[in-house]
């Protein structure tokens, strides 16, 4: 996985549309409304305004997920970070949280609930940070 990246959004938290319509964005790159509005439209269960698109561009450029240049005269929203980097920070907060509890006995038995396919995704991740530590010259 990547190293956690040093930009982060202002507000990390992002609504179901805004995910949404984030992850349009990550597929196409750089995009404007009406790119958008018809990758939504595309399907026939579903009516959206465009200008509800608009706001929620507008909303994700104001949290920090998205730039909107000016070409011509369009507006094209693209992505400031990879859909990966958004994962790393995400996970990073996540694990941030969980060690916030502070308490070794509830984290340990956290780790002794858990089924043999994540204890081995445990000691795996254990071994890439130990491999990690030797590749600095940390022990």
């Amino acid at each position: 996985m990547a190293p956690l990246p040093d930009y982060r959004p202002k507000q990390m938290s992002v609504g179901p549309l805004e995910a949404e319509i984030l992850g349009i964005v990550w597929d196409i790159g750089s995009a404007t409304v009406k790119d958008v509005h018809d990758r939504i439209l595309s399907d026939p269960n579903r009516e959206l305004a465009y200008t509800s698109v608009t706001t929620v561009l507008r909303r994700l450029t104001e949290k920090g997920w998205l730039a909107c240049d000016k070409q011509g005269k369009a507006f094209y929203w693209r992505p400031l970070l990879t859909k990966q980097q958004a994962e790393v920070i995400k996970a990073h907060d996540q694990l941030q949280q969980f060690l916030a509890v502070g308490n070794p006995d509830v984290i340990a038995a956290f780790a002794d609930s858990l089924d043999q396919a994540a204890s081995d995704q445990i000691e795996a991740i254990a071994k890439r940070i130990q491999a990690a530590r030797e590749a600095r010259g940390e022990k």
